[in-house]
């Protein structure tokens, strides 16, 4: 599976610029995934913030990851421009029959491919070494351009995860 996808980034846009990403609960179809892309292109043209438009993209990682970015350094993003930007986001899972606010499935690369996996199960798939440390994780909790290049996907021993349930990830802890 190829995970490049940092060239794809608007290099224009400042390093802290904010992020928010949407998981969705299935792969899109590549009808839906083109049909998505240009829905979010769309709305990232028409993005506003008190009327001023935000500098902003939009980007379908993967068929599956939904990445909303704004740099802040041109147009702030307030209250309405956010609640905009949810409301679009609900549109799209309404449309397509998916989830895509379920903050407790998580995503690795596991057989070349995106496995999700409910929190719940994490300690399970680790006894039972479906993932292990060096399994890459999808951090979705990123929050700025420079993050999203450098800590969204990584090993799971370098993320929140690893303090969340070390002896599982590391046993000799």
């Amino acid at each position: 599976m190829n995970l490049e996808y940092k060239s794809l980034l608007d290099s224009s846009f400042d390093p802290q610029s904010r992020v928010w990403i949407y998981q969705s609960s299935r792969i899109f179809s590549i009808s839906e995934a083109l049909d998505i892309e240009e829905a979010l292109q769309a709305f990232a043209k028409q993005w506003k913030a008190h009327g001023t438009p935000v500098k902003g993209a939009a980007y379908l990682f993967f068929g599956q990851f939904i990445i909303l970015m704004a740099d802040e350094t041109v147009t702030g993003v307030s209250g309405c421009s956010t609640d905009s930007s949810v409301r679009f986001i609900k549109e799209i899972e309404q449309r397509y029959s998916v989830n895509l606010f379920d903050r407790t499935m998580l995503s690795f690369v596991v057989k070349d491919k995106i496995q999700q996996l409910p929190l719940t199960q994490l300690p399970y798939a680790f006894q039972n070494d479906f993932l292990d440390a060096d399994t890459l994780y999808i951090n979705n909790t990123v929050q700025t351009r420079e993050e999203l290049e450098n800590k969204w996907i990584i090993p799971v021993k370098e993320s929140w995860l690893a303090k969340k349930i070390p002896a599982v990830i590391n046993p000799e802890s």
